[in-house]
């Protein structure tokens, strides 16, 4: 991709997603931050590295802290509660009655586990 174009992502921050591959696979974590122009994704407790820091005004102490680096949007899928495991998911319409009596039903935009159907939250 050129520098100027943004990857599409389907994640959101605060999804629970699996780890696919790498030193952390199978872990599960929740979304921190999604970087769009390099399509990296932070997720919590995955891919921690230490930094060695010199003793400042803002951190007098110093010493060794743990930090969680980005990993690839293509490393993590989104994680099914009732498949207990990472799944590709799609987006479906789905209707929902209008509160009021005689009000038009409105259609929300859902995303599914592809492997049982089930909704995963908002999209």
């Amino acid at each position: 991709m050129t520098s100027t174009q943004e990857f599409k992502v389907s994640l959101r921050k605060d999804d629970v997603v699996q780890v696919l591959s790498g030193r952390d696979k199978g872990k599960i974590g929740k979304v921190l931050s999604i970087n769009l122009k390099s399509g990296a994704v932070t997720v919590e407790k995955i891919n921690l590295v230490k930094r060695h820091m010199k003793p400042s005004q803002t951190n007098p102490q110093g010493g060794i802290l743990e930090k969680e680096i980005p990993l690839s949007y293509a490393k993590v899928l989104l994680f099914c509660d009732t498949c207990k495991r990472g799944v590709r998911h799609g987006k479906k319409l789905e209707k929902s009655a209008g509160k009021k009596k005689g009000e038009a039903a409105k259609a929300s935009r859902i995303r599914f586990c592809k492997r049982c159907k089930n909704g995963l939250g908002a999209a």
